[in-house]
């Protein structure tokens, strides 16, 4: 039988662990051939092997997101390896610190906007031309219900995911009419990494495993997907 990515080529950031590292191997067990990124070369290459474990291929790439320069050059790679790119999942981000505005150090604002930011920027400007080589382009960027509420010592994330999604559907405009579509994916409360930073007072066992996300990022990321500048939440 037919998997629905079949001869995919599907890039997915932070794929080494939690939302990124279930998406890498659902989209590999769809038949994609999946581009894993992330910073830990451990961290890849136990994503690696689950997703050979699900009957999926994949390329790992060690990046941190934060180097610019590599990003820039990531899309050349792909072009002489592959000649397109079929999807992009930017799922890599960072909490930064739960502090009031006014304690937030100049350096934690600095690598929320480098990492939720400017590096999805950078990212879908160095894509953007092998998704158009594509025959159905597929993007979808992770936000959080934190962009559109307003909740005391959260101002850094909210902000940086505030300011993703204005980018994302920014670019979901200037795709409509073409063959790339472009939405973004709030999970909700999942049972990470982050989460665990951000509520450790939490029972992570009243949480949903990463997992249970799979389907919908593939279907996301599918050529049958004809969403374009949605948010969808994740119920």
């Amino acid at each position: 039988m037919t998997k629905p990515l079949q001869d995919k080529i599907i890039l997915v950031t932070g794929a080494s662990r939690g939302i990124g590292r279930a998406a890498a191997i659902a989209l590999g067990e769809a038949g994609a051939h999946v581009i894993c990124i992330a910073r830990t070369v451990g961290g890849l290459e136990e994503t690696d092997d689950a997703i050979v474990k699900a009957g999926g291929t994949a390329t790992l790439v060690p990046l941190n997101l934060k180097d610019f320069a590599a990003i820039d050059r990531l899309g050349a790679s792909i072009f002489e390896r592959w000649g397109k790119l079929d999807g992009f999942f930017g799922n890599a981000g960072v909490l930064g610190t739960l502090t009031p505005l006014t304690h937030l150090e100049p350096k934690d604002f600095a690598e929320l906007l480098d990492v939720n930011i400017t590096a999805n920027w950078r990212l879908i400007r160095s894509l953007d031309p092998l998704l158009r080589l594509s025959d159905a382009g597929r993007v979808l960027l992770m936000t959080s219900g934190m962009a559109r509420k307003h909740t005391p010592y959260w101002g850094g994330y909210a902000m940086s995911k505030a300011a993703l999604e204005s980018l994302g559907l920014t670019y979901a405009a200037e795709c409509e009419g073409g063959k790339i579509r472009v939405n973004l994916l709030n999970p909700g409360p999942i049972r990470t990494a982050m989460r665990r930073k951000a509520m450790p007072g939490e029972d992570p066992a009243t949480l949903k495993r990463p997992e249970l996300l799979g389907p919908l990022i593939v279907d996301l990321l599918s050529p049958s997907n004809q969403k374009n500048g949605e948010r969808i939440d994740f119920q």
